[in-house]
């Protein structure tokens, strides 16, 4: 049974809530309001047929409406991910991450044709609550990368696969494009210059790293090793949801060649496989020590693409199963 966060379903009810619902509506529910906090997920066919009783309940464009309201907090441990991309593109290549190893309830794939990028949302729609879902994921999208690159970007064209509804005022709204319905595929089309850009978090990493590297030229003053290793450890646990990251990622970064990357870490001791290891160990203690993430979280969160991978890699530098580790706790 493919399952999604309580944090969606949490937030659906919060704002149907503030837009006037009748609480008695959703103290019925299998999950009702009051119970939110018990659970971590819900049956995603309980998510669809809450999508579909707002729909009835609220009127056209709820869905859009509650997918502006979504805030990257709401996306739980995938949303804390999207904070550290350095491109607005990875929030799609670790959401596919992540859905594929955690629910497989969403495929998004990018597809560039020149100036324009195509993002896919692969998910047919069995019943009117998954269209309702995948209208509330664009309408989201379109937040969240205005929010990670604080800038105002907007997609050039909406494409749904289901009919329209009957006032489509909201989708304009939300979107600023043209929006299309009885479409081929779903699909968000942004500049692909759009998808390329830098997000604030990164942009401001980046410049602070290459102020010192022509700090280090200009005055002759090389930054202490120590200061490289705190970096590259950083920037490796703000990379590892995308996967493992290469040297020459997290080097063109630090505005550093491979070599002098190389380098610079082996002046104390160091390799830059040594430094993954660390930043996928800490980040697992931490997460099993401190926090009630899944397995499956904290495999996503380490840069692992199965769960059994992660279990074994982690007996293996520390000599205890995940479970039995965090039994310790």
């Amino acid at each position: 049974m493919k399952y999604i966060s309580i944090s969606l379903y949490r937030k659906m009810i919060h704002y149907a809530l503030s837009e006037g619902l009748d609480r008695r509506h959703v103290e019925q529910l299998p999950v009702p309001v009051d119970a939110l906090d018990a659970v971590q997920a819900v049956p995603a066919d309980q998510f669809f047929a809450l999508h579909e009783m707002f729909d009835r309940l609220l009127g056209p464009g709820f869905s859009i409406r509650v997918g502006q309201a979504m805030e990257m907090d709401d996306y739980g441990v995938l949303g804390l991910s999207w904070k550290t991309c350095s491109t607005a593109k990875e929030i799609f290549e670790r959401s596919e991450r992540y859905f594929m190893l955690l629910s497989n309830t969403y495929v998004f794939k990018v597809e560039q044709q020149g100036d324009y990028s195509n993002v896919l949302l692969f998910r047919d729609a069995h019943r009117r609550g998954v269209e309702l879902s995948n209208e509330a994921t664009f309408s989201a999208t379109v937040v969240v990368l205005k929010a990670m690159t604080e800038s105002d970007i907007l997609p050039i064209k909406i494409a749904f696969k289901h009919q329209p509804p009957t006032d489509i005022a909201d989708y304009e709204r939300a979107f600023g494009c043209p929006v299309l319905f009885n479409e081929k595929q779903n699909a968000i089309t942004y500049r692909s210059a759009d998808l390329e850009m830098r997000t604030a978090k990164a942009d401001a990493s980046i410049n602070r790293f290459l102020l010192e590297r022509v700090e280090e030229e200009t005055k002759g003053i090389e930054v202490s090793s120590s200061r490289v290793v705190a970096d590259v450890e950083r920037l490796i646990q703000d990379a590892l949801p995308s996967g493992i990251p290469a040297i020459a990622q997290i080097g063109q970064h630090m505005g550093m060649s491979n070599r002098t990357l190389t380098r610079r870490l082996a002046d104390s001791g160091l390799t830059f496989r040594d430094l993954i290891k660390k930043a996928q160990t800490d980040i697992a203690r931490d997460l099993l020590r401190n926090s009630n993430s899944t397995m499956a979280e904290i495999a996503f969160r380490t840069g692992f693409s199965e769960q059994s991978a992660f279990s074994r890699a982690f007996k293996r530098w520390t000599g205890q199963s995940p479970a039995e580790y965090r039994k310790q706790g």
